[in-house]
């Protein structure tokens, strides 16, 4: 069986993901710890300026994940997870020792390429290929291990920060860095072995056994999905990653400066908004695996549920409900939509999965970089409390957008596959 031929590149992945879960936390959630090593003394400028070092991650993601994606068809998976994990070393060593924003931007930076760039362009597909039948659960996986990652940090943050310790909280991603690339250096790769020729393809030839594949996909469309849902199938990622990075970054800060949290209830948040993300994988991978829901049909769901709930965020700030409202919001917005968007992606335009898979991630890219970029400037021009309340209000407005274009897509389904979104699955 191919899984169990490519089970340590399964392992390899996740555990890339796992430690990717932490570093999309660490400037967020060691926001003084930065910002007092880099000579910051009012606390304002201080989070303004780490959220223009985040926003540095957002442009590297942007600006490496769609020629990633092609390099990954060309030269395999391997060689550009090896890359992700050496870049992920220099990132965290980089930012133990930084000492201003400028050099943190610079770490920040290569994160971003190396998460975007080399690791989502190249292990995305990985476990696409090494688990064919179950690529929706497969994809959705990589989701469970970077809320993993997610929900373990904040809490390991308070624990070294109380310590004394608060640059363990480096230490630890950089060591989990240098056992990812330890894997990436002996996992198989089914693509790789079907570049050498060596792969499990009836006649082992790598371009053929490729181009059958596509093929194949392109046969189930009954007509050629028109010009806007191959937009929305982009622009999805943009508005999903828009939401999920909001939440991610700044739920603690949300606590802090709007729901009147203290240090550990607010970090706690984030804690329970990722919780609420892995018990989402779990459910959608067993909706999706073994009762064959459709992909689209998940994401409809997700899209309405998450407008509901940053709704109630909004407009009700009783601290039991808001616990209720981000643990929901993380089932839904976090639970592996943008992962399962990949898959809606590749489902109504079939092509190479490294090219589609750095198309979509180029504009979560957007959103990543987008998003800091205007908390910073709205810190800056009305403060941090009623910066983070006002992009509460822009998450809910993406979330809205969403819906809608999920709405139309369902519409479409029918046209192009000949049956509904809400049926189970055809294979």
């Amino acid at each position: 069986m191919r899984a169990k031929k490519y089970v340590l590149s399964l392992v390899t992945v996740y555990l890339c993901y796992f430690t990717h879960g932490m570093q999309a936390l660490i400037l967020s959630q060691n926001m003084p710890y930065f910002y007092e090593k880099w000579g910051y003394t009012d606390a304002t400028a201080g989070a303004a300026a780490v959220s223009l070092a985040i926003t540095a991650t957002g442009f590297g993601k942007f600006i490496s994940v769609w020629i990633g994606g092609e390099i990954s068809d060309k030269i395999g998976r391997k060689k550009m997870a090896i890359g992700g994990a050496i870049l992920y070393i220099i990132c965290f060593a980089g930012l133990l020792l930084s000492p201003s924003m400028m050099v943190a931007s610079v770490c920040a930076f290569m994160a971003g390429v190396a998460t975007s760039g080399f690791w989502d362009a190249s292990l995305y597909p990985a476990v696409q290929e090494a688990a064919p039948k179950y690529a929706g659960s497969a994809l959705i996986g990589i989701k469970l291990f970077v809320s993993l990652g997610g929900i373990f940090y904040p809490l390991m943050v308070v624990n070294f920060t109380e310590m004394g310790s608060p640059q363990m909280n480096v230490i630890i991603p950089l060591v989990l860095s240098v056992a990812c690339l330890v894997l990436a250096a002996l996992s198989p790769f089914v693509y790789d072995d079907l570049m050498k020729g060596s792969g499990d393809s009836k006649d082992g030839n790598h371009a053929d056994a490729i181009k059958k594949e596509i093929d194949d996909a392109k046969a189930k469309l009954l007509i050629k999905p028109n010009t806007l849902v191959n937009f929305i199938t982009m622009f999805y990622a943009f508005l999903c990653m828009f939401i999920m990075y909001g939440a991610q970054q700044y739920t603690k800060a949300f606590g802090l400066s709007n729901a009147g949290l203290s240090e550990i209830q607010a970090a706690g948040l984030t804690s329970i908004y990722t919780f609420g993300g892995i018990i989402a994988v779990v459910f959608w991978a067993i909706m999706m695996g073994k009762l064959r829901w459709n992909p689209l049909k998940v994401l409809v769901i997700d899209s309405i549920f998450t407008a509901l709930a940053l709704a109630i965020v909004l407009i009700i700030r009783h601290p039991a409900v808001i616990y209720i409202s981000i643990a929901a919001l993380g089932f839904f917005a976090s639970g592996g939509a943008l992962q399962t968007g990949l898959g809606v992606r590749q489902m109504f335009c079939p092509g190479p999965k490294g090219r589609n898979t750095g198309i979509y991630y180029t504009f979560m890219g957007f959103a990543s970089t987008f998003l800091p970029f205007i908390v910073s400037a709205m810190t800056r021009s009305v403060g941090e409390t009623r910066a983070v309340y006002l992009m509460m209000i822009l998450l809910l407005a993406a979330a809205v957008i969403a819906t809608v274009m999920m709405f139309y897509l369902v519409g479409q389904h029918k046209k192009v596959f000949g049956y509904g979104a809400f049926e189970r699955l055809r294979d």
